[in-house]
């Protein structure tokens, strides 16, 4: 990714000195990373194309990349909220955002308890309870080490942030954080009253059955599954072999929903 942001810097959020990054002009869209991720380790593939029609805002969330931790594990509540304060913060009033993986969960909570900034979402490779995905993924965070996280996403995260103590609180925090997770009802997700767009690959984290389930009770939604890992798709940097991106891509596709009017 080139660095031809606009703008990027801190913001005073909750206790947080939250970073983000601009990219482009017109239309706001909010861009969540997944856990463990940064805005480039997440986006970087990604935000040169949507910046060309769109303003881009891409936010990192607390422990992760150069935003500071605070004293409190991770929330998705928490998340969603401060993502609301940042955004007031830059005087965006309505967006739409994509949320990958954990930011997807991120972008959930935002519609639930924001609703007024929210003008369209993309969920991206996420499930919304624990049935959703596969009992072995459950059992991984029980014994999980940082040797466990995927080598570019350290590599990423050291490379804005050098500094190994804060890698560590960043994957405690994250698995701490999935090994409580709750999910949402079935009627929570039927809520959800914006147009959405749920994205997933056929060797997710998530299973095929649960995109579909989550197509068939969201009231205002398209569903994309692609062949692939999880955030192939998208370029997410751990996803991609020998680091190329694949032509078969969700770009169009996620171009066209925004696009779409409502």
């Amino acid at each position: 990714m080139q660095n031809n942001h606009i703008k990027n810097g801190y913001s005073e959020v909750n206790g947080l000195n939250m970073y983000y990054e601009i990219y482009g002009q017109g239309k706001p869209l909010v861009l969540i990373h997944g856990g463990g991720s940064t805005i480039e380790t997440s986006f970087g593939n990604i935000i040169p194309h949507l910046a060309k029609n769109r303003q881009v805002i891409a936010v990192e969330l607390q422990a992760h990349g150069r935003t500071n931790d605070r004293q409190t594990g991770l929330s998705f509540e928490q998340d969603a909220d401060d993502v609301a304060v940042l955004l007031h913060n830059l005087d965006i009033h309505q967006a739409d955002i994509l949320g990958f993986s954990n930011g997807g969960q991120t972008t959930m909570e935002i519609v639930f308890r924001h609703p007024a900034l929210v003008h369209k979402i993309i969920l991206c490779s996420i499930f919304y309870k624990r049935s959703g995905t596969f009992p072995q993924f459950w059992d991984g965070f029980e014994h999980a080490t940082l040797n466990d996280m995927p080598q570019l996403l350290k590599d990423g995260f050291l490379a804005v942030n050098n500094n190994s103590d804060a890698l560590q609180v960043m994957f405690n925090r994250d698995v701490q954080r999935m090994k409580t997770f709750k999910g949402w009802s079935d009627e929570q997700v039927r809520s959800i009253q914006v147009p959405t767009l749920v994205i997933s690959a056929t060797q997710d984290v998530g299973t095929p059955e649960h995109a579909v389930e989550m197509y068939r009770n969201i009231p205002n939604c398209e569903l994309a599954i692609f062949p692939g890992g999880h955030g192939t798709y998208l370029g997410t940097i751990e996803s991609l072999e020998n680091g190329n991106w694949p032509a078969f891509n969700a770009i169009e596709l996620i171009e066209e929903f925004l696009d779409k009017k409502s």
